[in-house]
């Protein structure tokens, strides 16, 4: 069974959303940089142990991120999952967990990355958007992409609404993905993007030659 730290800055309901999905993974630790965060107690209330390291205690970004990495390290994971966790990691931390480190963001990368997803799809007038799960790299929010979901932006759309939609969305395809990751399915190629790889046999024989049915 694989072990998962999640990473939250709010409420973290994707975070929520894997600690009931039943995967085939224990979440070892949930961390945030915010004591306030509401996702502290949901965490807890699960049985899973939180810890928060605040970065306004350090001087710099690079303290804080080390400070983090021994933290996560401390619960040795296999895989770190960023759930709303609203700080930019230096390249050096993001490459430490290079390969097992996932993040979810609210728009169909590689467009709209960074904040105010859902305004900025409304103003461009696209007419789709949606939620992309991907590995995390050092350049922000351009990793390769795992899974991806769409929805249709409708006449008369809010951000509100529209937001609404697509986290719905979110709260699907992040527990795919990591599940597709503790089944071991994930493949990076060499042209750095994401390949899935066929599910194993679930029962019955393997013959060879086949059947001639």
């Amino acid at each position: 069974m694989k072990r998962l730290a999640i990473l939250i800055s709010g409420r973290g309901s994707n975070m929520e959303v894997i600690l009931e999905a039943k995967l085939p993974a224990r979440v070892v630790a949930v961390i945030s940089n915010e004591a306030g965060a509401k996702g502290l107690a949901i965490a807890r209330a699960h049985g899973v142990p939180t810890t928060v390291i605040d970065h306004r205690g350090f001087a710099t970004r690079s303290e804080f991120d080390a400070a983090l990495a021994r933290e996560i390290d401390r619960h040795r994971p296999d895989l770190v999952v960023l759930a709303g966790f609203m700080r930019v990691l230096t390249a050096e931390c993001v490459n430490r967990y290079a390969g097992r480190m996932m993040n979810i963001h609210p728009s169909l990368l590689p467009l709209f990355g960074g904040l105010h997803t859902h305004r900025r799809a409304l103003e461009a007038g696209v007419k789709v958007h949606g939620a992309t799960v991907h590995f995390v790299t050092p350049d922000l929010d351009h990793g390769p992409i795992i899974i991806q979901a769409a929805v249709p932006v409708l006449p008369g759309d809010t951000e509100g609404a529209l937001a609404e939609r697509v986290l719905a969305q979110e709260h699907r395809i992040y527990p795919q993905a990591i599940r597709w990751f503790c089944e071991g399915r994930l493949a990076l190629t060499a042209e750095g993007t994401v390949r899935l790889r066929e599910p194993p046999p679930t029962g019955g024989a393997l013959l060879s030659p086949a059947l001639d049915m």
